[in-house]
Order: structure tokens, then C-alpha cells, then sequence
């Protein structure tokens, strides 16, 4: 079978597939706030159903899932396809340059609140179902599709729904469309994610604020116990000093450092980018530090003033947040536990605060089935993409690699500026486009393995 009637018939529904996508985008769908989030649900149930896809919303103790299958036979290749509807809040509206839930085309690209992150994603592998369909009459592979409302406020409820349903979503590949393509613009095939544990540590000092000459060197200083304390958990060149707290880790392949070695990487675009000029490293230091590396990051430090001009006081609690990013067989749970005990040893009177966590993921780089979907890539881009053993960010994804016990990919559809969580999110209209192909040559490749 050839794929020229599905190159043909995205051609012809272009525009009926841009109307498409801007229904789903003006519904809005804000998790973290609950705006329009089971209308939202309701809507794209209504759009896969039209599309052939059986489908149907399944409760969770928050945001509805919607859940959709085809099933060619019993015995069949299976694919999930996971993604979100949620999106997130649109502020500051002051610096959206048209209005943040009206999807609107500049320069070949569509603004608008969740376009990159996820929906238009999410609405390319929607379309490439009844794309394949309307082509071949029938998918080559069961097909199942799982979108979660709840992503943009960390999944809480996605693992429990994975371990109540697994018998439903049992398949032998997750596939992901979420992010942006690596900043080359190349394609990428993306096989893991950092974990993230996020913690809060609360110092007290005195009852109230005080005078800080009056009562200098007698009221004691949380800011400084904080600082104290920090010195303990982190040396000079940024090593963890949490007892056990590189135990576990699953060194990377050498295939694993071969890849990052060949991921493209600039250095003088990086300094570009991020804004600071002190940077030294060669792609495979920089990517293996972004991604196959644990981070200890404070990400947030309060105590006392912090208005204009000065206030002489010596504040009466300090507050650090944290977000520590974890990588393979690192264990949240466990090292919120070292952490504990670290604190405790070190100074017991602070607080330790548990704000959230995410397991890490990896998919072997060598799977069959990772080469199967990296041809499929290929085939739609006409071009090779890059295969990335890990990225820096977090996802659900353990919750297919260790909850289903299945290998789990990515390959993001939007540009790597999306802007994405930021004012003026956008997608590049032929992306979108793309991203429906992609998904096809996707699925008519897994479905050699079903002959």
C-alpha cells in the first residue's frame, strides 16, 4: 500500500483541518483553574468519534480522561497514543499580541493558547486516524488514544489511572507527540525523560520580625540557617552531598553517549539563547549534563524585605524552594528520604516540605521497535532525525515504561519556539500538517510488524 492518497487527501482537507483544530483551541480548557476543562473533554470525545475512533470520556478524581480505540484484531501491533487537552493559563493577556483563545494565522504561524502544548499535537495524530482511514478503509495496527486532562498540573491522578486500567490500554508501544523539535528544526525521536521531585525547606527564627540592631546577635536568623544548610547538601563544583544520593543511577550506554555525541549543538547560539557567555562544553558534556544528569536547583529563596529601599530586620522564618531533577532508577521517594535525614542530621529545627513529585523514564535506544519508528520519521520528514536518548524537562512517561511495562517514544510536531506556557504560543501551520503525515507513516510502519 502507498501512502500518495494520504500526501492527497491532507493536501485537499487543509483547510478543513486548520477548522478543525481552531474549534478545539477556542474551547478553552485551564486544569489548574477547572475553565472549561470538561467542555473541552466533551468536545474532542465529539471530534474523535466523527473522525472513526470509538471513543468515550472515563472519570478520575479529577479532570476526565478521554479514551479511544480502533481495534484491527485481538492479536494485532498495538499503539497508544498519549496526550493532553489541558492547557495552561493564558497571563499576562497585556502581552498576547491577538487574544489568547481566538486562533489567529501571522507569518505561516497559528497563535494561541495550547497550540503547541498539546492540542494542535494532539489534533495531527486525531486527523491522521481518519486520514488513514478515508485512504485504506481500515489502520494497519490496534490503535488506542489516551488524553489526559490534568498534564499541565503534573498528572496527579494519571498513574492511578494506568495501574486501574491496564488491561484496556495493554499495547506494545506508547507514542507521544508533545514539546518542541530540537532547535535545529530537525526532527526528533526522543526516548526518555528526568524525574522531579520538588521540596520546600522552612526555617524559623523568632516568633515575629525584629530590629535588626536592637536585636542583632540575639534573635536568631533563619535566612542564614537556610544558607548553612545549604552548604551541606552542595560542594564548590555542584556534586550532591546527600548521603546516597548518586546511588541507583543507571550509567548510560556507550551507544547512549554516541548519540548525544552526534546531536547538533553550537555553542555560540547556546550563549545566544540562554544569556549567559561563561559557557564551556562540547555536545556530548552539555547534552548529558541536560538530560542523563541529576540537578539540585534552588528555584526559589524568600526571607524578610524585599521592597524598595531597606527595612533593618531580622526576619522571623526563610523559605527555600527546590526542584531536583532525576534520572534513571532514581527514586523520588527514596531521595525525599535522604533528604529528610540529611536535614535532620544538619539541623533538625528546619522543615522539610514534600511539593510534588515524577518518576524518571528511559526507553532503550536499541529496541527494534525505536528503529521502526525512527525509519517512520525519516520516511515523513525525508530526512534523518535525531535520536535522543533522554531530555532534560519531566513527563508522565514512567507511568507507560514502568506502570504498563511497555517502550514508550516522543516525537514532537511544534517548532522549537513555540513559547509554549508563555504570551503568543504559536505552531507552525505547516507543522500541524506535518504532524499528521508523521503520525500516518508512523502507524503504516508498525503495521508491517502486525503481517
Amino acid at each position: 500500500m502507498s501512502l500518495a492518497t494520504v500526501k492527497r487527501l491532507i493536501e485537499e482537507r487543509k483547510e478543513q483541518y486548520l477548522q478543525q483544530l481552531f474549534a478545539l483551541l477556542k474551547q478553552k480548557s485551564i486544569s489548574t483553574t477547572n475553565v472549561g476543562v470538561r467542555e473541552c473533554a466533551e468536545l474532542l470525545n465529539e471530534m474523535m468519534q466523527a473522525c472513526g475512533i470509538q471513543s468515550r470520556l472515563m472519570e478520575t478524581a479529577g479532570h476526565p480522561v478521554v479514551y479511544g480505540e480502533w481495534i484491527k484484531a485481538e492479536n494485532a501491533f498495538t499503539v497508544l497514543i498519549y496526550g493532553h487537552y489541558d492547557v495552561q493559563p493564558p497571563e499576562p493577556l497585556e502581552e498576547w499580541l491577538s487574544p489568547p483563545f481566538e486562533p489567529t494565522i501571522r507569518d505561516g504561524r497559528i497563535y494561541c493558547r495550547g497550540v503547541g502544548d498539546n492540542k494542535g499535537q494532539l489534533m495531527a495524530q486525531v486527523l491522521a486516524i481518519q486520514t488513514y482511514l478515508d485512504s485504506f478503509g481500515e489502520l494497519p495496527v490496534n490503535v488506542k488514544l489516551i488524553f489526559e486532562g490534568e498534564e499541565e498540573n503534573s498528572s496527579p491522578h494519571l498513574a492511578t489511572f494506568v495501574e486501574e486500567n491496564k488491561e484496556l490500554l495493554a499495547c506494545d508501544l506508547v507514542y507521544t507527540s508533545d514539546g518542541p523539535m530540537h532547535g535545529s528544526g530537525i526532527p526528533s525521536v526522543e526516548l526518555g525523560v528526568r524525574g522531579i521531585l520538588g521540596v520546600e525547606l522552612v526555617a524559623h527564627g523568632a516568633k515575629w520580625d525584629h530590629h535588626s540592631g536592637n536585636m542583632g546577635n540575639i534573635a536568631p536568623n533563619p535566612a542564614w540557617m537556610l544558607i548553612d544548610l545549604l552548604k551541606t547538601m552542595r560542594d564548590e563544583q555542584g556534586r550532591v552531598l546527600i548521603e546516597g544520593f548518586y546511588d541507583n543511577i543507571r550509567q548510560p550506554t556507550a551507544y547512549e553517549l554516541d548519540l548525544l555525541r552526534k546531536l547538533p549543538f553550537e555553542r555560540e547560539v547556546l550563549i545566544e539563547q540562554i544569556g549567559y557567555p561563561d559557557i564551556e562544553a562540547d555536545a556530548e558534556t552539555f547534552y548529558r549534563l541536560v538530560s542523563l544528569e541529576p540537578t539540585f536547583n534552588i528555584c526559589g529563596f524568600h526571607s524578610g524585605y524585599g521592597g524598595d529601599g531597606s527595612k533593618t530586620i531580622i526576619p522571623a522564618t526563610a523559605r527555600v524552594k527546590m526542584d531536583i531533577r532525576l534520572v534513571i532508577d532514581q527514586d523520588p521517594d527514596d531521595i525525599f528520604q535522604k533528604l529528610c535525614e540529611h536535614v535532620k542530621t544538619h539541623n533538625p529545627s528546619i522543615e522539610v516540605l514534600h511539593q510534588g513529585d515524577m518518576k524518571p523514564s528511559r526507553t532503550s535506544a536499541e529496541l527494534e521497535i525505536v528503529k521502526v519508528v525512527t525509519q517512520a520519521v525519516r520516511d515523513a520528514y525525508r530526512v534523518d532525525p535525531l535520536l535522543v536518548p533522554g531530555v532534560g524537562g519531566s513527563l508522565p512517561d514512567y507511568v507507560w515504561t514502568q506502570i504498563l511495562g511497555v517502550p514508550s517514544v516522543m516525537v514532537p510536531y511544534a517548532n522549537a519556539d513555540e513559547a509554549n506556557h508563555a504570551p503568543n504560543e504559536n505552531m507552525k501551520v505547516a507543522l500541524f500538517y506535518q504532524g499528521i503525515s508523521c503520525t500516518c507513516h508512523v502507524i503504516h510502519r508498525l503495521g508491517e510488524l502486525s503481517k
